[in-house]
């Protein structure tokens, strides 16, 4: 009988004919290095496709996160939580085989606790961003620091970003790009309106991992919030608080791509 190696792994990709053979090699290559296949409980969760792949993968394994680190491979244009691309997934298969949990790149997520008129309290997790909307009209809301109301915003909406969320739609949207060791997190408006009534500060906050954001919404039953890729209708929200106590995403440092090379690789390119 083939020796294993007790790693246990999960393979999720999308549904791309491309990814789906790049899957079934790195399989093959996982089954010959002897690791066990475990869906349930993996050691590692290995993600075959783009950043949002990799984002359904942690949403898939939300609430096991304490024991489970994730490792990517590209199967597109670069992203900004895989390493490896698709010519190289003997060094990912080597990068697991010879890693050390203690060594994990760990990266903070975004806490979202929504608050409902009746008292109730849902909570969700966030690696890159959180946004708040109206399906049919602009948003207005109480913006509190901590327990400090800083604005009233109206607009069309508010996001909620990590550091390494700071490149998705938050840069799109006018935000600064962070490090992800920058113990922070970020708020940018979404076109807001300012006139007599409404005065906003119009940029993008930077707020101490020691704080909270609340946004007080009116009463409306057309709310959406998102929470990376994911969309939840929602109605009858009182409040909704962020913080950077969400816990942590631990990936394999194996192979690991800087931080600025990959804001460059993906923004910029080659400086000619």
């Amino acid at each position: 009988m083939k020796k294993t190696t007790g790693k246990k792994v999960w393979i999720i990709k999308n549904h791309y004919d491309k990814t789906t053979v790049i899957a079934a090699e790195l399989e093959a290559l996982c089954l010959a290095a002897g690791f066990i296949f475990d869906e349930k409980q993996p050691d590692i969760v290995i993600s075959v496709g783009g950043d949002g792949t990799l984002l359904a993968a942690l949403h898939y394994y939300e609430t096991q996160l304490a024991t489970v680190r994730f490792i990517g491979v590209h199967t597109g244009h670069l992203g900004f939580y895989a390493d490896f691309q698709e010519h190289e997934l003997d060094k990912l298969v080597d990068a697991i085989k010879h890693e050390d949990p203690s060594e994990a790149f760990r990266y903070p997520l975004l806490k979202v606790q929504i608050h409902f008129t009746d008292g109730s309290v849902k909570t969700h997790l966030a690696l890159n961003e959180s946004i708040i909307k109206r399906a049919s009209k602009t948003l207005v809301a109480d913006f509190k620091i901590s327990d400090f109301l800083f604005e009233k915003f109206r607009g069309d909406g508010l996001s909620v970003s990590t550091p390494t969320g700071s490149t998705a739609y938050n840069k799109s949207i006018g935000g600064a790009v962070m490090h992800p060791r920058v113990k922070a997190f970020q708020v940018t408006e979404v076109a807001s309106l300012n006139n007599l009534v409404y005065r906003t500060l119009g940029a993008p906050m930077i707020i101490a991992a020691k704080d909270t954001v609340t946004f007080v919404l009116e009463d409306a039953n057309d709310y959406l919030l998102t929470v990376d890729q994911l969309e939840y209708f929602y109605d009858k929200i009182g409040s909704v608080t962020y913080s950077l106590d969400g816990g942590e995403i631990a990936f394999v440092n194996g192979g690991h791509t800087g931080f600025w090379h990959r804001v460059k690789n993906a923004f910029i390119g080659e400086v000619k």
